[in-house]
């Protein structure tokens, strides 16, 4: 009998830690956990596009500054983390987008925001392709990142067509 009782004390111990790893697997390994807390915290798919556009703002102006600063150690290693992380950022925000579409949410200013950001965020990508320091060291990021970048801009071009104008309120 103690033996069955902690059979299936055991049983439902594993039971719950299985059920409660996905909630920690949820967050994306590119975001520090007070990012991802500010991405669930958003109220809605709006202000996570803006979100997102500022976490991958963010993510390009340290890969800016490590380029300029290199770091003693794991320079290369920090370079590609950091690339990735802001691909990672920018796809997130297009999925949004895609997303908010589907809901028909009001996601105007974030496409608008994402449209500018991205014209933005592909002139710096290509400047570094073009005349980047240690451009070896991140070259198949680099292209994966003016790849993502355009598809995010275009998605962004297409959403201002698909997205309904706002409501026109008529006077009295």
């Amino acid at each position: 009998m103690k033996y069955a009782a902690s059979l299936a004390l055991c049983m439902l111990s594993i039971a719950c830690c299985s059920l409660a790893a996905p909630s920690r697997a949820a967050q994306k390994d590119y975001l520090s956990s007070l990012e991802s807390d500010k991405i669930r915290d958003a109220d809605g798919t709006n202000e996570r596009i803006k979100l997102f556009l500022s976490f991958a703002d963010d993510r390009i102006k340290k890969f800016q500054y490590e380029l300029q600063h290199p770091s003693s150690n794991k320079h290369p290693e920090m370079l590609n983390a950091l690339m990735n992380a802001y691909v990672g950022c920018v796809d997130d925000a297009a999925d949004l987008v895609q997303l908010g579409i589907q809901k028909q949410e009001n996601i105007r200013s974030g496409i608008d925001l994402m449209a500018g950001k991205t014209k933005e965020f592909l002139q710096i990508l290509e400047k570094l392709s073009a005349d980047g320091v240690e451009v070896d060291t991140y070259k198949d990021n680099l292209d994966d990142a003016i790849e993502g970048t355009r598809d995010a801009m275009n998605d962004a071009e297409k959403a201002k067509k698909a997205v309904a104008p706002p409501p026109l309120r008529r006077k009295n």
